[in-house]
């Protein structure tokens, strides 16, 4: 295991002082992310020109920049004890974002093993470049080479070497294990694992609102105001399929009805605009073969039928014409019976 590699616990200074270890997690994510990027970048415009690839120095330059980080972020520290006398209040030049402090550091360790191909080509500013760095990025991470857990055990303790205004990590400390046993479990950046069923996240006390926000996992009223509850990260679909508040098309837009409304609401719809869709439905049924004033008529014949309910249940053109032919049907099989029975009435007249 590499320096720096292993979580030194509690830190017990002077024999007597207990100190809180704990920092920032999702800045220590960060910096451990950072710090894959620039041994990419290292290995990579170490070996560009050679007959070797990135992996072959991996783990010689793993560890000279574990060991550059660690002088360099101990000389931050002495720096800044220089010029501010140990007064915090005296540190307003340096960094207040250590990530920024750890860009700068690596990216001045990368700069020094460029080898001599990268420093006199166009390499540097490539595309090839960028790919190559992506790629062993990705290689790395597939084999395990730097596990995240090893890269942010030394990115947190970069970050208390580099956080002076002690901002991303707790700098308390105690008399005894009791006392930092007691603070440690209301630490504000005590680590906390989030609740939601399925979510595996990990951050500190005070990420945790952020967190909740934002958690795929976190089951949320829906959006539209619907009485159902889905995950966030189901919230989309769930809009835009199951909903029934979404907005739909009146299911006889294609016959002139340009209405939208909530998905729950289609009955009611149907219900409120019946002699519009008949009236829309029978012209096209009759096309050009009936008047306005005839398609009013039989709009009327058809809500005094004993169909009405039939009518009002048919929620799309589709079923509301056979509905509409069926009735149109029975009336006109009544309309020839009504009429024999006349012609038989006036016969018997007439032959009286």
């Amino acid at each position: 295991m590499d320096a720096l590699e292993s979580d030194p616990g509690p830190v017990k200074e002077n024999g007597a002082s207990y100190q809180c270890n704990y920092c920032d997690k999702e800045l220590t994510r960060k910096i451990a992310q950072i710090l894959l990027f620039g041994l990419a970048t290292a290995c990579v415009d170490n070996t560009t020109g050679l007959f070797k690839g990135p992996a072959s120095v991996a783990v010689i330059t793993r560890k000279e920049m574990i060991e550059y980080l660690t002088q360099r972020s101990q000389m931050y520290i002495a720096e800044a004890a220089l010029e501010g006398d140990g007064n915090v209040a005296s540190l307003e030049e340096f960094s207040d974002d250590p990530t920024e402090t750890v860009s700068i550091l690596v990216d001045e360790f990368a700069s020094s093993k460029r080898n001599l191909f990268g420093r006199v080509s166009g390499w540097l500013s490539s595309e090839g470049r960028e790919e190559k760095i992506d790629d062993f990025m990705q290689e790395m991470e597939t084999n395990s080479f730097w596990p995240a857990d090893r890269r942010e055990a030394i990115a947190a303790i970069l970050l208390r070497n580099l956080d002076l205004k002690s901002t991303f990590h707790c700098s308390m400390k105690f008399d005894s294990a009791e006392q930092l046993t007691e603070h440690k479990s209301q630490c504000r950046l005590r680590t906390l694992n989030c609740m939601n069923n399925g979510c595996k996240a990990k951050f500190s006390a005070i990420q945790a609102e952020k967190h909740d926000s934002e958690c795929p996992f976190k089951i949320i009223p829906c959006e539209q105001m619907c009485s159902e509850s889905v995950m966030r990260w189901e919230m989309d679909r769930h809009c835009v399929t199951v909903c029934a508040m979404k907005l739909v098309n009146c299911p006889f837009f294609q016959v002139g009805c340009e209405s939208a409304f909530p998905q729950c609401n289609l009955e009611k719809h149907c219900s409120e605009f019946l002699q519009s869709h008949l009236m829309y439905v029978l012209r096209m049924i009759h096309k050009q073969e009936a008047s306005m004033e005839e398609l009013r008529q039989r709009v009327q014949l058809l809500e005094k039928s004993h169909s009405l309910n039939e009518l009002s249940e048919a929620l799309d053109v589709r079923s509301l014409t056979l509905v509409i032919k069926e009735q149109e049907a029975k009336m006109k099989r009544l309309e020839r019976d009504l009429s024999k029975v006349k012609d038989n009435q006036e016969r018997m007249k007439n032959t009286k």
